[in-house]
């Protein structure tokens, strides 16, 4: 998964992430990558409107962000 999240930081890519929160909570956030480290993933939370800093070990799975489909 640290290669997805490097891509996206070089490519400036929009990601959908599934994320499970200190107190067990699931959210689902959609984030832009500025710095990924061994244990964190620094960035920007279109959900929260703020740079975030999202524990690698909590991320549950991310993929890039769909497009909405149909009219």
């Amino acid at each position: 998964m640290k290669g997805l999240f490097l891509r996206a930081q070089e490519n400036k890519m929009k990601l959908e992430m599934f994320y499970m929160d200190d107190e067990g909570s699931l959210t689902q956030r959609t984030i832009r990558v500025l710095r990924v480290s061994k244990e964190s993933i620094l960035a920007y939370c279109y959900e929260r409107k703020e740079v975030r800093s999202f524990k690698q070990e909590n991320i549950l799975s991310a993929g890039p962000l769909r497009g909405k489909v149909g009219a």
